[in-house]
């Protein structure tokens, strides 16, 4: 039998980077958006919690799929096993490059 395959996507989220795991990761339908589904979470029979990964499955409890901009995704690593969720202040030095699906004036309407 196959291994499940986990994936570790990292984004950027309102000057925050959240780092979740997931077992399905597909180009969206929507243009321009990463599409990720069947999010894992550590289980809750851990003695010690997380507090950053308690928010994280609380601001996600009930989604089952979620749309990730394209331009706000900063890497998506297939892993051997899941690792713990969490949000981080974007610190550093390193800014995301601005850029636009679309040229200067917008899109075509040929």
């Amino acid at each position: 039998m196959a291994a499940q395959r986990i994936y570790r996507i990292q984004f950027f989220n309102q000057g925050q980077v959240y780092e979740i795991y997931a077992k399905h990761v597909a180009q969206g339908t929507l243009f321009g958006f990463i599409e990720v589904e069947a999010l894992t979470f550590g289980e809750r029979t851990q003695v010690v919690v997380d507090p950053a990964e308690e928010k994280l499955k609380a601001e996600f409890q009930g989604v089952k799929r979620t749309y990730i901009p394209m331009h706000a995704v900063i890497r998506i690593d297939e892993v051997e096993k899941e690792g713990t969720a969490k949000i981080s202040d974007a610190k550093g030095k390193v800014t995301p490059f601005p850029i636009s699906l679309y040229g200067p004036g917008g899109p075509r309407s040929d």
